[in-house]
């Protein structure tokens, strides 16, 4: 048996078993998908199953609300555009300390880059943490230590914020070229300045597209953390809803503020992350 024919029977072996593994962790997931559907149908009030024919009944009731009551809508959207400041200043204010500890903490967590090698397994794995819990949970916890608004809001975003852009900075870190930075070494620059001056200006296009993409994550964030006493609009949609029928105008008076914020804002970054990336 020739080499060639060797090499491709241990090809074609390692494929089978990749292909064996692969099918046993599906029909696992599946498995436990169904238990668990059925696990939460089962504690679920009424059954999933049996309630779902009225899956369509809240939004027919807001949607017909909002049109007998249209002559409303342009007086509640105005009234309400300052609770949507509120969630675009979270949003904002969020991403933009994410940014900051995300940016370091990538370089942190680069290998070739960071200035503690031996670190870097540990800042990698804090990274995970804060982005395995939840902005939900971490806002929770925060609002119970400094009661609600805004300020709770914004730090439990920037925590989450900071674990998500940390992670996508490092990778974006790994394919910079360290020749620059063996350039700025050779002479004695800090590694401050070698990351100022050689890494950041090859990163930053990247780093300020992924910025602009967790800025749109982060307003409907904002906007979700306001059912749960966070302030924004969130906590208007909340209080619109809890009154039921009565208050829907002013739900869909929300919901069309939201829809066109987030789409505005969605064209937008769409087309700076354009200009950043490609260069058109």
């Amino acid at each position: 048996m020739t080499d060639a024919t060797l090499i491709r029977d241990s090809y074609l072996a390692q494929i089978r078993r990749k292909r064996a593994y692969s099918t046993v962790i599906l029909v696992i997931f599946v498995a436990m998908m169904a238990s668990g559907f059925q696990l939460a149908n089962g504690r679920n009030a009424g059954g999933f199953l049996s309630g779902l024919h009225r899956i369509f009944d809240f939004p027919a009731e807001l949607i017909a609300e909002a049109v007998d009551r249209a002559a409303n809508l342009p007086g509640l959207i105005w009234f309400y555009l300052p609770a949507l400041v509120e969630t675009l200043n979270i949003a904002a204010a969020a991403t933009l300390l994410g940014a900051l500890f995300g940016g370091f903490l990538s370089l942190m967590a680069s290998p070739g880059l960071a200035p503690f090698p031996r670190l870097v397994p540990l800042v990698r794995r804090f990274l995970d943490i804060t982005r395995a819990i939840p902005d939900v949970v971490i806002a929770l916890i925060l609002i119970f230590m400094l009661s609600s608004g805004p300020v709770p809001a914004m730090l439990a975003i920037a925590f989450h914020t900071t674990g998500a852009l940390g992670k996508l900075f490092s990778e974006v870190n790994e394919n910079a070229d360290v020749k620059p930075v063996e350039g700025l070494q050779s002479v004695g620059a800090g590694w401050f300045q070698r990351m100022i001056l050689a890494v950041l200006p090859q990163v930053a296009p990247n780093w300020l597209s992924y910025g602009l993409l967790r800025f749109e994550i982060n307003v409907r964030a904002s906007a979700i953390l306001g059912f749960v006493g966070a302030g924004g609009i969130g906590a208007e949609l909340k209080v619109a809803i809890g009154w039921g029928q009565g208050r829907y105008d002013a739900a869909a008076a929300i919901f069309i503020l939201l829809f066109v914020t987030i789409m505005v804002i969605d064209q937008v970054s769409g087309h700076f992350r354009n200009v950043l990336v490609k260069g058109r």
